[in-house]
């Protein structure tokens, strides 16, 4: 699976100089990651003031965010409005085609000036977006300036609220944080394909949108056609064609041969290589990228989740993507791929992404690793200062459904995803009354339904369950005492589900259907080496150090806690997988596996130990698959 490599007239100066979108490539790109010019705009007031048309005052280090060390900026007071400026020369053999200037992502409001031409407007902080510069040749002037307020709903996922931060939220991010890089494509391109992989067909059903750009003439893609090749270690498994002439979005079904079908799974993540190219009536290729595609199957059978017809325990780990010197954004490639090589060591075999849309070579790695990911959205910040109408405490916005419609579209084809949730922990009494969270949540999960019927969907992870057809179930739960703990969740036997409830026991979900179930959220046990950092008896508060329940008195006594209450889950026969918190400290929140440098505070073989034995459900389903009347 070779990548492009970006074009840069000074490599070694650039961040972040990997293809961001190893899914998608072409061999012509441009890697805009460096020194941009940087202002902070305090009073929001910098068009009126003419910082569009001047050089700005600072200089930022992109991707990372201005609050982050690697920024060269480090200021993290709230930043309402940040601009940025740079002056681009577009590479003189890219004539003839149109260039497209990418955003990873922006938090949070941004608008971008080319050559001072408003071209785009984009809301969320999340996700990519596209800026179409046209033909446009020579030296260009990129203008971008971010809005984040500090009020009203807004997707923010952990990002603090307060001048510090406390408990479990964090340093804020900014303005840019992934890559920024150009791309030179034809008028007539190919998107972002779609591939669902079909085990049972042993197939992989290919849906290639096609960017049209300017009004063309009428008949002059008549006689053009899709071509597609796929490919493993061994070469050419297949090559498919359809005409690309008729459908806004050419489909194809491609069939794998006998004896060239190979699963992807947690033991064996195997890739195909995928080429896809459009051709012009007379076989010219127009354009054509490089991607790649996983064969796994995700299903429902009884209390079970199956991966490729069988069940696999899943083994979470909260992973919150934030690291001490770049925040949100990843200092180096080899930080994304050592967070999960640490969870592997640690004995978790995949994570839920938490409260952020995490940048897309994570998703790359964890295809190549066989690491299972739940795709989640950052939805904290639904409810801030304002929005406790009429006893409503989350009032998302629209934009909580655009951006999630925009996370659903680029993660689709990545064969590590396993499941959808776009609300985490959301909390609010059932009344007589539909609610806007009742709205949002249910479009939410209807989104990811109608984006994706392969995997999968969660209304909402722990609290708020408020869509009964959900896919699965799920609670969170904190208690630390693993006898406690087990009567908790142990309910499942007798048809009682743990569900979360208000303090006083208000009813915040409808009832649990029967579905699947798993502990999405446990542990956090509150844990430093030292003893000042582990004492209970010491009150630190919540913005120096910030745990769940009482921290250990001693390392063994962490295993043992950590052993029993992953035993709870594990030896349920009715439970398929749980998420332990966490994979890292994260600031003051203190009950990672591992430090907040990824430096080792845990014997973590230990860790590793406590859950490597066969899981309940597994033993069960394969007792059964060895019993009378199933062969």
């Amino acid at each position: 699976m070779p990548e492009a490599t970006g074009r840069s007239d000074h490599p070694r100066d650039v961040p972040r100089p990997e293809h961001p979108r190893p899914s998608v490539r072409r061999p012509d790109w441009l890697c805009l990651n460096g020194r941009w010019g940087f202002e902070v705009d305090a009073g929001d007031s910098g068009l009126e003031r003419g910082l569009l048309d001047r050089p700005l005052a600072g200089a930022i280090t992109v991707p990372f965010a201005p609050e982050s060390e690697l920024s060269g900026v480090g200021t993290t007071d709230f930043l309402p409005a940040v601009w940025y400026r740079r002056e681009v020369e577009l590479p003189g053999e890219w004539a003839g085609r149109r260039t497209l200037l990418h955003f990873g992502a922006v938090d949070h409001d941004a608008t971008v000036w080319v050559d001072g031409e408003e071209l785009a407007r984009h809301r969320g902080g999340f996700t990519p977006f596209t800026v179409d510069l046209g033909h446009r040749r020579g030296t260009v002037t990129v203008v971008v300036r971010a809005r984040d307020s500090r009020w009203g709903p807004q997707a923010r996922g952990k990002q603090s609220t307060r001048y510090a931060n406390y408990e479990c939220f964090y340093t804020r991010t900014t303005g840019i944080w992934q890559t920024v890089w150009l791309e030179p494509v034809p008028d007539v391109s190919l998107a972002r394909p779609r591939i669902t992989p079909d085990v049972a067909g042993a197939a992989f059903h290919l849906e290639q949108p096609l960017r049209r750009s300017g009004t063309g003439r009428a008949g002059e893609r008549a006689g053009w056609s899709l071509r597609v090749t796929v490919s493993d270690a061994d070469g050419e498994v297949l090559t498919a064609s359809v005409r690309a002439d008729l459908d806004l979005s050419p489909r194809l079904a491609l069939a794998l041969p006998q004896g060239r079908v190979r699963l992807w799974s947690p033991q064996d993540p195997h890739l195909y290589d995928v080429r896809i190219a459009l051709l012009d009536a007379g076989g010219a290729e127009v354009d054509a990228v490089d991607t790649y595609a996983g064969l796994r199957s995700v299903s429902i059978d009884g209390e079970a989740v199956l991966l490729n017809g069988e069940p696999v325990f899943q083994r979470l780990v909260l992973d919150q993507g934030y690291w001490p010197d770049g925040l949100m954004t990843a200092p180096s490639d080899a930080a994304l791929v050592r967070d999960i090589e640490l969870s592997l060591a640690a004995g978790f075999n995949g994570a839920r992404l938490h409260q952020k849309v995490f940048e897309e070579r994570f998703l790359f790695h964890a295809d190549r690793m066989g690491y299972l990911c739940w795709g989640e959205f950052g939805d904290w910040g639904a409810a801030e200062r304002g929005t406790e109408l009429d006893r409503e405490f989350q009032r998302p916005t629209a934009s909580f459904v655009t951006q999630w419609l925009e996370a659903l579209e680029r993660d689709h084809s990545h064969p590590a995803l396993i499941g959808w949730c776009g609300l985490n922990e959301t909390y609010q009494r059932i009344t007589d009354r539909i609610t806007v969270l009742d709205d949002v949540t249910r479009g939410m999960f209807l989104a990811a339904k109608a984006m994706d019927t392969s995997r999968p969907v969660l209304d909402a992870s722990g609290y708020s369950h408020r869509v009964a057809e959900s896919d699965v179930w799920d609670s969170h739960n904190y208690t630390q005492d693993p006898v406690e703990f087990a009567q908790e969740v142990g309910g499942l036997a007798r048809g009682a589900a743990h569900t979360n409830r208000g303090e006083e026991g208000q009813e915040w979900s409808v009832p649990h259907g029967g579905q699947p179930w798993f502990c999405s959220e446990f542990g956090g046990i509150w844990w430093r080496p030292d003893t000042e950092a582990s004492d209970s008896s010491v009150d630190r508060g919540g913005e120096s150090s910030w745990g769940y329940g009482r921290a250990p008195r001693s390392e063994e006594e962490f295993h043992e806690r950590f052993a029993g209450l992953t035993a709870a889950l594990l030896d349920d026969p009715l439970v398929f997988g749980y998420c332990y918190t966490q994979l890292t400290d994260v600031f003051q929140e203190q009950n990672g596996i591992y430090s907040f440098d990824r430096s080792t505070k845990l014997d973590v073989e230990r860790v590793r130990a406590a859950q490597q034995r066969p899981a309940a459900i597994e033993q069960a389903w394969r007792s059964r698959a060895d019993g009378p009347g199933r062969a």
